[in-house]
Protein backbone atom coordinates (compact mmCIF):
# COMPACT_ATOMS: atom_id res chain seq x y z
CA UNK A 1 0.00 0.00 0.00
CA UNK A 2 1.47 3.25 -0.70
CA UNK A 3 0.78 5.57 1.97
CA UNK A 4 2.29 9.07 0.09
CA UNK A 5 0.25 11.99 0.51
CA UNK A 6 -0.35 13.45 -3.33
CA UNK A 7 1.21 16.51 -4.24
CA UNK A 8 -0.88 19.50 -4.71
CA UNK A 9 -0.95 20.90 -8.34
CA UNK A 10 1.45 24.55 -7.86
CA UNK A 11 -0.42 27.64 -7.18
CA UNK A 12 0.99 29.48 -10.48
CA UNK A 13 0.45 32.72 -8.07
CA UNK A 14 3.32 32.27 -6.12
CA UNK A 15 5.13 29.51 -7.99
CA UNK A 16 8.58 30.74 -9.77
CA UNK A 17 9.55 29.25 -13.12
CA UNK A 18 11.33 27.03 -11.42
CA UNK A 19 8.80 25.87 -9.36
CA UNK A 20 6.73 25.49 -12.38
CA UNK A 21 8.96 23.52 -14.95
CA UNK A 22 9.39 24.21 -18.23
CA UNK A 23 6.32 21.58 -19.02
CA UNK A 24 4.51 22.79 -16.40
CA UNK A 25 4.65 26.47 -17.68
CA UNK A 26 4.34 25.48 -21.35
CA UNK A 27 0.87 23.72 -20.31
CA UNK A 28 -0.07 26.44 -18.49
CA UNK A 29 0.70 28.92 -21.54
CA UNK A 30 -0.87 26.27 -23.82
CA UNK A 31 -4.06 26.61 -21.85
CA UNK A 32 -4.17 30.44 -22.04
CA UNK A 33 -3.85 30.48 -25.87
CA UNK A 34 -5.84 27.72 -26.30
CA UNK A 35 -9.13 30.04 -25.62
CA UNK A 36 -8.05 32.36 -28.63
CA UNK A 37 -8.60 29.73 -30.97
CA UNK A 38 -6.44 30.56 -34.17
CA UNK A 39 -9.12 29.32 -36.61
CA UNK A 40 -9.49 26.74 -39.02
CA UNK A 41 -6.22 27.70 -40.89
CA UNK A 42 -3.80 26.31 -37.77
CA UNK A 43 -3.96 22.57 -38.79
CA UNK A 44 -1.33 21.58 -36.05
CA UNK A 45 -0.72 24.79 -33.18
CA UNK A 46 1.47 24.39 -29.84
CA UNK A 47 2.74 21.03 -28.56
CA UNK A 48 4.66 19.35 -31.39
CA UNK A 49 7.80 20.39 -32.76
CA UNK A 50 6.55 22.79 -35.00
CA UNK A 51 2.89 24.08 -36.19
CA UNK A 52 1.30 23.21 -39.67
CA UNK A 53 -1.11 26.27 -41.43
CA UNK A 54 -2.60 27.14 -44.45
CA UNK A 55 -2.39 29.35 -46.73
CA UNK A 56 -5.39 29.88 -48.63
CA UNK A 57 -3.96 32.72 -51.38
CA UNK A 58 -2.23 35.87 -51.47
CA UNK A 59 1.67 36.47 -50.49
CA UNK A 60 3.13 34.95 -47.04
CA UNK A 61 4.61 38.07 -44.80
CA UNK A 62 6.81 36.85 -42.17
CA UNK A 63 9.04 39.29 -39.11
CA UNK A 64 11.08 38.42 -36.30
CA UNK A 65 11.39 40.85 -33.08
CA UNK A 66 13.04 41.25 -29.97
CA UNK A 67 12.45 42.07 -26.76
CA UNK A 68 14.83 42.49 -24.06
CA UNK A 69 14.65 44.08 -20.09
CA UNK A 70 16.08 46.71 -19.30
CA UNK A 71 16.84 47.83 -23.00
CA UNK A 72 12.91 47.80 -24.56
CA UNK A 73 11.59 48.07 -21.10
CA UNK A 74 11.80 48.31 -17.21
CA UNK A 75 10.05 46.34 -15.00
CA UNK A 76 8.95 49.24 -12.28
CA UNK A 77 7.72 51.00 -15.70
CA UNK A 78 5.80 47.94 -17.37
CA UNK A 79 3.83 45.45 -16.16
CA UNK A 80 3.43 42.17 -17.42
CA UNK A 81 0.40 42.33 -19.47
CA UNK A 82 1.62 45.43 -20.93
CA UNK A 83 5.11 43.83 -22.24
CA UNK A 84 2.55 41.48 -23.60
CA UNK A 85 0.91 43.42 -25.73
CA UNK A 86 3.77 45.60 -26.21
CA UNK A 87 5.45 42.71 -27.49
CA UNK A 88 2.43 41.59 -29.74
CA UNK A 89 2.08 45.17 -30.83
CA UNK A 90 5.37 45.63 -32.38
CA UNK A 91 5.14 42.57 -34.66
CA UNK A 92 1.41 43.04 -35.85
CA UNK A 93 2.41 46.34 -36.85
CA UNK A 94 4.99 45.08 -39.43
CA UNK A 95 2.58 43.01 -41.28
CA UNK A 96 -0.04 46.17 -41.20
CA UNK A 97 3.14 48.27 -42.15
CA UNK A 98 3.22 45.38 -45.40
CA UNK A 99 -0.53 46.11 -46.20
CA UNK A 100 -1.47 42.69 -44.77
CA UNK A 101 -2.85 41.23 -42.28
CA UNK A 102 -1.29 39.10 -39.49
CA UNK A 103 -2.76 35.38 -38.92
CA UNK A 104 -0.07 33.39 -36.68
CA UNK A 105 2.71 34.48 -34.02
CA UNK A 106 5.09 32.42 -32.21
CA UNK A 107 6.85 33.34 -28.80
CA UNK A 108 10.19 32.57 -27.39
CA UNK A 109 10.82 33.23 -23.91
CA UNK A 110 14.15 33.70 -21.78
CA UNK A 111 13.65 34.52 -18.20
CA UNK A 112 15.45 33.70 -15.06
CA UNK A 113 14.16 30.71 -12.91
CA UNK A 114 13.34 32.88 -9.65
CA UNK A 115 10.58 35.19 -11.92
CA UNK A 116 7.54 34.74 -10.87
CA UNK A 117 5.24 31.95 -12.71
CA UNK A 118 2.28 34.75 -12.47
CA UNK A 119 4.80 37.19 -14.93
CA UNK A 120 4.41 34.92 -17.58
CA UNK A 121 0.92 34.05 -17.67
CA UNK A 122 0.16 37.79 -17.49
CA UNK A 123 2.23 38.36 -20.62
CA UNK A 124 0.65 35.87 -22.27
CA UNK A 125 -2.74 36.76 -21.33
CA UNK A 126 -1.70 40.41 -22.60
CA UNK A 127 -0.16 38.76 -25.57
CA UNK A 128 -2.77 36.81 -26.84
CA UNK A 129 -5.41 39.56 -26.19
CA UNK A 130 -3.17 41.79 -28.56
CA UNK A 131 -3.12 39.40 -31.42
CA UNK A 132 -6.73 38.73 -30.81
CA UNK A 133 -6.98 42.17 -31.89
CA UNK A 134 -6.28 41.29 -35.59
CA UNK A 135 -7.39 37.65 -35.40
CA UNK A 136 -4.38 36.41 -35.53
CA UNK A 137 -3.46 33.20 -32.69
CA UNK A 138 -0.62 31.84 -30.62
CA UNK A 139 0.58 28.69 -32.37
CA UNK A 140 3.90 27.99 -30.55
CA UNK A 141 6.82 29.28 -29.25
CA UNK A 142 10.04 27.91 -26.64
CA UNK A 143 11.07 28.55 -22.83
CA UNK A 144 14.53 29.02 -21.74
CA UNK A 145 16.29 30.33 -18.70
CA UNK A 146 18.41 33.35 -18.97
CA UNK A 147 19.71 36.15 -16.42
CA UNK A 148 17.04 38.84 -17.70
CA UNK A 149 13.66 38.41 -19.45
CA UNK A 150 13.89 38.14 -23.24
CA UNK A 151 11.27 37.57 -25.46
CA UNK A 152 11.68 36.96 -29.10
CA UNK A 153 8.50 36.84 -31.66
CA UNK A 154 7.93 35.47 -35.15
CA UNK A 155 4.54 37.01 -37.17
CA UNK A 156 3.40 35.19 -39.91
CA UNK A 157 0.58 36.91 -42.26
CA UNK A 158 -0.78 37.63 -45.46
CA UNK A 159 -1.05 39.81 -48.16
CA UNK A 160 -3.85 39.45 -50.82
CA UNK A 161 -2.54 41.98 -53.06
CA UNK A 162 0.97 43.04 -53.48
CA UNK A 163 2.99 43.75 -50.39
CA UNK A 164 4.19 47.61 -49.91
CA UNK A 165 7.40 47.76 -50.03
CA UNK A 166 10.00 50.65 -48.64
CA UNK A 167 11.17 50.57 -52.14
CA UNK A 168 8.16 52.32 -54.20
CA UNK A 169 8.33 56.01 -53.23
CA UNK A 170 8.44 58.81 -56.23
CA UNK A 171 9.08 62.43 -56.45
CA UNK A 172 5.80 63.71 -56.09
CA UNK A 173 3.93 61.51 -54.47
CA UNK A 174 2.18 63.36 -50.99
CA UNK A 175 3.35 61.58 -47.33
CA UNK A 176 1.13 60.57 -44.92
CA UNK A 177 0.65 59.21 -41.75
CA UNK A 178 -1.76 56.99 -39.73
CA UNK A 179 -2.34 56.76 -36.04
CA UNK A 180 -1.21 59.00 -33.36
CA UNK A 181 2.34 59.38 -33.45
CA UNK A 182 4.98 60.80 -30.03
CA UNK A 183 2.58 59.76 -27.28
CA UNK A 184 4.72 57.17 -26.27
CA UNK A 185 7.91 59.00 -26.27
CA UNK A 186 6.19 61.64 -24.14
CA UNK A 187 5.05 58.83 -21.84
CA UNK A 188 8.85 57.36 -21.82
CA UNK A 189 10.27 60.85 -21.01
CA UNK A 190 7.61 61.49 -18.11
CA UNK A 191 8.53 57.80 -16.42
CA UNK A 192 11.77 58.62 -16.90
CA UNK A 193 11.80 61.76 -14.92
CA UNK A 194 10.33 59.47 -11.90
CA UNK A 195 6.86 61.25 -12.65
CA UNK A 196 3.17 59.24 -13.71
CA UNK A 197 2.10 61.88 -15.77
CA UNK A 198 -0.24 63.02 -17.88
CA UNK A 199 -1.40 59.46 -17.66
CA UNK A 200 -3.17 60.00 -20.96
CA UNK A 201 0.88 59.42 -22.64
CA UNK A 202 2.47 57.16 -20.11
CA UNK A 203 -0.50 54.44 -20.79
CA UNK A 204 0.22 55.48 -24.74
CA UNK A 205 4.38 54.11 -23.63
CA UNK A 206 2.44 51.35 -21.75
CA UNK A 207 0.25 50.11 -24.46
CA UNK A 208 0.03 51.07 -28.00
CA UNK A 209 -2.92 51.48 -30.08
CA UNK A 210 -1.45 50.28 -33.59
CA UNK A 211 -3.66 51.93 -36.69
CA UNK A 212 -4.44 47.79 -37.39
CA UNK A 213 -6.47 48.49 -40.53
CA UNK A 214 -4.57 51.25 -41.94
CA UNK A 215 -2.17 49.11 -43.46
CA UNK A 216 -4.05 47.39 -45.51
CA UNK A 217 -6.31 50.11 -46.89
CA UNK A 218 -3.76 52.49 -47.84
CA UNK A 219 -2.29 49.03 -50.17
CA UNK A 220 -5.97 48.74 -51.55
CA UNK A 221 -5.83 52.33 -52.73
CA UNK A 222 -2.36 52.59 -54.08
CA UNK A 223 0.24 53.45 -51.22
CA UNK A 224 3.43 53.36 -52.99
CA UNK A 225 5.54 52.76 -50.21
CA UNK A 226 4.74 52.15 -46.87
CA UNK A 227 6.92 51.57 -42.68
CA UNK A 228 5.66 51.70 -39.19
CA UNK A 229 7.36 53.82 -37.19
CA UNK A 230 8.73 52.04 -34.06
CA UNK A 231 12.06 53.78 -33.55
CA UNK A 232 11.47 57.27 -34.65
CA UNK A 233 9.79 59.12 -37.49
CA UNK A 234 12.64 60.88 -39.08
CA UNK A 235 14.62 57.71 -38.64
CA UNK A 236 12.46 55.52 -40.08
CA UNK A 237 11.37 57.44 -42.57
CA UNK A 238 14.79 57.85 -43.56
CA UNK A 239 15.13 54.27 -44.10
CA UNK A 240 11.99 54.38 -46.66
CA UNK A 241 13.55 57.49 -47.95
CA UNK A 242 17.09 55.56 -49.03
CA UNK A 243 15.35 52.31 -49.92
CA UNK A 244 13.46 53.99 -52.72
CA UNK A 245 16.19 56.03 -53.53
CA UNK A 246 14.38 59.54 -52.71
CA UNK A 247 14.14 62.86 -50.30
CA UNK A 248 11.25 62.72 -47.92
CA UNK A 249 10.59 66.62 -46.99
CA UNK A 250 7.90 67.28 -43.50
CA UNK A 251 5.57 69.67 -42.80
CA UNK A 252 6.18 70.58 -38.69
CA UNK A 253 2.80 72.38 -39.26
CA UNK A 254 0.98 69.09 -40.24
CA UNK A 255 1.24 67.18 -37.92
CA UNK A 256 -0.93 67.20 -34.58
CA UNK A 257 0.59 68.28 -31.11
CA UNK A 258 -1.49 67.27 -28.73
CA UNK A 259 -1.63 69.14 -25.05
CA UNK A 260 0.01 66.45 -23.04
CA UNK A 261 2.77 66.90 -25.37
CA UNK A 262 2.62 70.28 -24.98
CA UNK A 263 2.65 70.03 -21.10
CA UNK A 264 5.62 67.62 -21.15
CA UNK A 265 7.76 70.24 -23.34
CA UNK A 266 7.18 73.57 -21.54
CA UNK A 267 7.69 70.82 -18.52
CA UNK A 268 11.39 70.25 -19.30
CA UNK A 269 12.11 73.10 -21.53
CA UNK A 270 11.70 71.11 -24.56
CA UNK A 271 9.89 71.57 -28.09
CA UNK A 272 6.77 69.47 -28.44
CA UNK A 273 7.71 68.86 -32.05
CA UNK A 274 10.65 66.48 -31.29
CA UNK A 275 8.89 63.76 -29.78
CA UNK A 276 6.97 63.80 -32.69
CA UNK A 277 9.76 63.98 -35.01
CA UNK A 278 11.70 61.62 -32.80
CA UNK A 279 9.40 59.28 -30.54
CA UNK A 280 9.34 55.15 -31.88
CA UNK A 281 6.87 52.86 -29.99
CA UNK A 282 3.86 54.35 -31.10
CA UNK A 283 3.61 52.07 -34.23
CA UNK A 284 1.92 54.32 -36.23
CA UNK A 285 2.07 54.51 -40.37
CA UNK A 286 3.82 56.47 -43.06
CA UNK A 287 2.86 55.53 -46.51
CA UNK A 288 3.59 57.77 -49.80
CA UNK A 289 0.55 57.87 -52.30
CA UNK A 290 0.49 59.10 -55.81
CA UNK A 291 -0.72 62.85 -56.21
CA UNK A 292 -3.87 61.39 -58.00
CA UNK A 293 -4.41 59.43 -55.06
CA UNK A 294 -6.99 60.35 -52.65
CA UNK A 295 -6.33 59.54 -48.96
CA UNK A 296 -7.94 56.45 -47.09
CA UNK A 297 -9.99 57.32 -44.00
CA UNK A 298 -7.79 58.38 -40.93
CA UNK A 299 -4.76 59.16 -42.85
CA UNK A 300 -3.20 62.91 -42.47
CA UNK A 301 -0.82 64.34 -45.30
CA UNK A 302 2.49 65.32 -43.45
CA UNK A 303 4.95 65.86 -46.07
CA UNK A 304 6.26 65.52 -49.88
CA UNK A 305 8.21 63.23 -52.02
CA UNK A 306 11.01 65.18 -53.49
CA UNK A 307 14.23 64.16 -55.87
CA UNK A 308 17.34 62.93 -53.59
CA UNK A 309 19.38 66.07 -53.10
CA UNK A 310 23.60 65.88 -53.27
CA UNK A 311 23.91 66.83 -50.17
CA UNK A 312 22.72 63.65 -48.54
CA UNK A 313 20.22 64.80 -45.97
CA UNK A 314 17.42 62.32 -47.06
CA UNK A 315 14.52 63.54 -44.81
CA UNK A 316 14.44 67.22 -44.17
CA UNK A 317 11.50 69.16 -42.28
CA UNK A 318 10.12 72.28 -43.60
CA UNK A 319 12.98 72.45 -46.18
CA UNK A 320 15.90 71.84 -43.90
CA UNK A 321 18.00 69.39 -42.75
CA UNK A 322 16.69 67.98 -39.09
CA UNK A 323 19.24 68.01 -36.34
CA UNK A 324 16.86 67.21 -33.31
CA UNK A 325 16.51 63.62 -31.85
CA UNK A 326 15.60 61.17 -35.20
CA UNK A 327 14.84 58.13 -32.89
CA UNK A 328 15.71 55.33 -31.22
CA UNK A 329 19.36 53.78 -31.73
CA UNK A 330 19.92 49.77 -30.66
CA UNK A 331 23.80 49.70 -30.23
Amino acid sequence: MNDAVPTEPTDPTNATLADLGEFGLIGRISELVARLAPGEDVLVGPGDDAAVLRVRKGHVVVSTDMVVEGRHFRSEWVDAYDVGRRAAAQNLSDINAMGGRAQWLTVGLAAPADLPASWALDFTRGFAEEAALVGAGVVGGDITSSDRIVVAVTVIGACTISPVLRTGAQPGDRVALCGRQGWAAGGLTVLGRGFRSPRVLVEAYRRPEPPYDAGQAAAELGASAMIDISDGLVADATHLAEASGVALDLRSAAFDVPEPLVAVGAAIGADPIQFVLGGGDDHCLVATFPSSVDLPEGWREVGSVVEAGLDGAVVTVDGAPYDGPAGWTHF
